[in-house]
């Protein structure tokens, strides 16, 4: 155990998931979810989502072995079974619109949720069962 004290920590830069199908996850989080594509292959797909925040949609079974960078090194093999949870940071301006739109779309809610700090919450399912949220400011005490 050491006794020094770590550097900061500047945020969360990569949320990672898994999907059986990349075209279904693409019309679901590029098209309906109008996330910015920014890298594409056969193994995973890439969305910015804010200055220095990105979302990973691996396909699944395909990042369980390490595998080489292209610019050296190694990327350690990585997986997960079953369904993922996530949050986007959305406005508090925003909440009605995308309630409005996730109907609009076919997209069932599972729940809505007020939290004693004044957020609200909208949690989804992603086509492989992921839940996902969009939460306004007031859910944690640093958001």
């Amino acid at each position: 155990m050491s006794d020094s004290t770590p550097p900061p920590i500047d945020g969360v830069l990569e949320t990672a998931i898994y999907v059986d199908d990349l075209p279904r996850a693409h019309a679901f989080y590029g098209d309906t979810l109008g996330l910015e594509r920014v890298l594409d292959t056969p193994r995973m797909m890439t969305y910015a989502l804010a200055p220095a925040q990105v979302l990973l949609v691996f396909r699944r079974g395909m990042t369980r072995e390490d595998s080489e960078a292209s610019t050296g090194g190694v990327i350690p093999g990585h997986h997960s079974d079953g369904p993922a949870h996530f949050a986007f940071a959305i406005s508090a301006d925003c909440y009605d619109g995308w309630v409005a739109h996730l109907k609009s779309a076919g997209i069932a809610i599972r729940s809505e949720v007020v939290w004693p700090p004044g957020g609200r919450s909208i949690y989804f399912d992603d086509p492989d069962g992921n839940v996902v949220e969009l939460a306004t400011p007031g859910l944690w005490p640093n958001y």
